[in-house]
């Protein structure tokens, strides 16, 4: 089957569309065929080797996928051959998503609707999870939330969830006219541009920001502490690119602010199946909108990376093998 590995990190063309053996479904395993592979940013990190952990070479990215499952292996309920399944490879530990096949256990896989499609479907799990556990971590009712990247895969879904679950009002940050107002018609109360000069006295114009949720880092976090608060809250959940130094959390405690950090891995747990499954379903019925994203043949996975990194597109980015 086809697959895309990198031998060596680097630019976007390090990744190469190689051979590799077809799975074979092992007792209890599932055989899915897939339709669509998520790519996030934090594979582009990893890529590039600017991510926080280092992995071991050769490697094939990829944590999420949906697809259709082909065969099953013995001890395997053969009524799901031809279902249509997501799989969260990140909740096994493991990736290898870029490629034609996954071989999985049985017990790992979510029913996806069938009015769902497997892009969507691709959209709302590391995205969607990260999304639905940040609003967990810290509750936006009544409070004055600010989202950054708010047209991106997590923005997007953060601004929609927190306004479901009762934010006072909602202040989106994105890069483009475009991406703003796609933005403000997911629910946002205003959006602002985070690349223009004074981005945030604009903001304090606005409202005084009680939350923060910040998946972008680097500078903007240190900007981003203008906006917030006495007694607000930073939320963190760009793991790699915390720059803030010890002037800048002594001023934040000093006005009673504090700072949460974010990573969705330890948060998973049994409920995964039912985060999942009611993601799933809020998309079906409407009360979700996956914001549109762009998809990509297998072999241009390099230009997926490009896009996400130029923040060229919004939504979703994902493979299409």
């Amino acid at each position: 089957m086809r697959a895309v590995r990198f031998n060596h990190f680097g630019p976007p063309e390090v990744l190469k569309i190689v051979e590799v053996p077809k799975p074979v479904a092992r007792e209890g395993e599932l055989l899915v065929r897939v339709r669509a592979a998520g790519v996030n940013f934090f594979e582009v990190l990893m890529r590039a080797d600017r991510y926080e952990v280092t992995p071991e070479l050769p490697m094939i990215l990829g944590v999420e996928v949906a697809g259709i499952v082909e065969a099953v292996g013995e001890e395997a309920d053969a009524a799901l051959i031809g279902a249509h399944v997501a799989v969260p490879l990140f909740a096994l530990g493991r990736g290898e998503g870029y490629a034609e096949y996954v071989a999985v256990p049985g017990s790992s896989v979510i029913p996806i609707p069938d009015q769902l499609s497997f892009e969507a479907a691709a959209a709302l799990m590391v995205q969607g999870l990260t999304a639905l556990h940040m609003l967990r971590q810290a509750p936006p009712r009544g409070k004055a939330v600010l989202v950054h990247a708010a047209a991106g895969g997590v923005g997007s879904l953060l601004v929609q969830l927190a306004k479901r679950e009762g934010a006072g009002s909602v202040i989106a940050t994105a890069s483009s006219a475009k991406k703003r107002s796609l933005a403000r018609a997911l629910g946002a109360d205003s959006a602002i541009d985070y690349t223009a000069d004074g981005w945030q006295e604009t903001i304090r114009e606005q409202a005084s920001v009680d939350l923060i949720y910040d998946t972008i880092g680097g500078e903007v976090t240190r900007a981003s502490l203008a906006t917030l608060a006495p007694g607000g809250e930073l939320v963190f959940a760009a793991l790699g690119r915390f720059q803030l130094e010890a002037t800048d959390l002594n001023a934040m405690f000093k006005k009673n602010q504090s700072l949460k950090g974010f990573a969705l891995l330890p948060l998973l747990s049994e409920t995964l199946s039912d985060d999942l499954s009611t993601l799933f379903s809020l998309a079906v019925s409407g009360a979700l909108t996956i914001a549109e994203g762009a998809s990509f043949p297998l072999d241009k996975a390099a230009d997926a990376h490009r896009a996400i990194e130029n923040r060229s597109v919004s939504g979703k980015v994902v493979l299409v093998p």
